[in-house]
């Protein structure tokens, strides 16, 4: 069976990015599959591909320069970006006349309205890597009324293409299946984790974690104010949050003005996984998810985990009471009693250590993709 991978860039130290990359990895190992992975943009200056790809996957680069037109003004810049639009999918249907496919599979934030529209026999099967309401939902606070209104527009014919044209859409959640059910095929299948464990926590350590961007989405401004409360009650516990972004300086203020806080920003470090296992309790404050990959890192080292009700993912991840808690989106005071309660209640910690290395178990690299190569042979039977 041939599987075309279509994606903007591999470039970007990003989840979907890597997953993909996985993914592709996995299914080249297989007896049967032959697997291309088509990369669409190009850069003035060549850019490393970031994540590791077997020499068993096939590489196509378009080396379309699709940023160049942002050197443009409007609205000379929608002259450009038509021009690179089309450039874009005659090389991508060249590309994939060339590869043949069975089947494409493209992430649904870019290029899945591209993918949809080429007249081609190969099944198409876009990945929802974020919750469709927050689909290109970035690209609606651009600074001008004008702009605004262009972007809602072409939103909503990206996400009517999709809907209209991919033989499935499949989606990391329930929730998010919901929201696609406009859609002619939906198909839930969640991402699995690929970190490697060394150890477990034994949960002696006082010391919370979080991990994630320091951006607006994460809401670290919220577990700032919710680790302020559990401060009060435990002063001798701390908080550390590892990433980085265009919020750190504005969070490390608040930090220091929320004080008695006792926490801490690091940056992102390639051995997180010891970080895990020297924490008690892992907390999620985000907004919204496309799924919550952290929560199973966490929940694979044994730490309880106390999150948000956000669209999608914490839900789908933590068993409510059994492996974690979740809150009611938004909800700082709830939040910080439930994080004092594990912290309390030291049978309860251990329960739900244990229950979270179990439900973590479940989505193990060969049950995931046992579910994607089922898909394949449901569409090409």
């Amino acid at each position: 069976m041939r599987i075309a991978y279509i994606i903007d860039s591999l470039s970007y130290r990003g989840g979907a990015e890597r997953i993909i990359t996985e993914k592709a990895n996995y299914l080249a190992g297989l007896d049967g599959y032959d697997v291309t992975i088509i990369v669409c943009y190009g850069f003035s200056e060549p850019a490393p591909v970031v994540y590791h790809i077997s020499d068993k996957v096939r590489q196509i680069s378009l080396n379309v320069r699709y940023h160049s037109q942002y050197r443009y003004r409007y609205p000379r810049r929608l002259l450009v970006k038509w021009q690179l639009n089309r450039q874009l999918k005659r090389s991508m249907k060249e590309a994939v006349e060339t590869v043949n496919p069975d089947i494409i599979i493209v992430p649904g934030y870019n290029l899945a309205d591209t993918v949809c529209r080429l007249h081609i026999k190969a099944a198409k099967i876009v990945e929802s890597h974020e919750a469709r309401p927050f689909t290109k939902s970035g690209q609606l606070y651009s600074h001008t009324a004008l702009s605004r209104l262009f972007m809602r527009i072409y939103r909503a014919f990206y996400l009517h293409t999709v809907e209209c044209n991919a033989d499935v859409v499949v989606t990391l959640t329930q929730g998010d299946a919901w929201e696609w059910r406009k859609a002619r095929r939906v198909e839930v299948i969640p991402n699995y984790s690929f970190m490697n464990v060394t150890a477990l926590t034994d949960g002696s350590s006082k010391r919370a974690i979080a991990v994630g961007r320091l951006d607006w989405q994460k809401g670290f401004d919220r577990l700032i104010e919710a680790w302020k409360l559990v401060n009060r009650r435990h002063p001798d516990w701390h908080l550390d949050i590892y990433g980085s972004g265009v919020l750190e300086s504005e969070l490390r203020k608040a930090i220091a003005d929320a004080q008695p806080c006792n926490a801490d920003i690091h940056p992102f470090t390639p051995d997180i996984s010891a970080c895990y296992a020297e924490s008690s309790v892992y907390l999620m404050t985000s907004r919204f998810e496309g799924f919550g990959l952290v929560l199973l890192e966490a929940m694979k080292h044994g730490l309880p985990c106390v999150a948000f009700d956000c669209r999608y993912g914490p839900a789908d991840i933590i068993a409510d009471g059994r492996s974690g808690y979740i809150v009611a989106d938004g909800d700082i005071k709830s939040f910080a009693d439930r994080v004092c309660t594990i912290i309390e209640n030291p049978q309860t910690w251990k329960s739900m250590s244990a229950e979270g290395i179990k439900r973590a178990e479940a989505y193990n690299l060969e049950a995931i993709m046992n579910q994607w190569t089922a898909l394949f042979s449901k569409l090409c039977p």
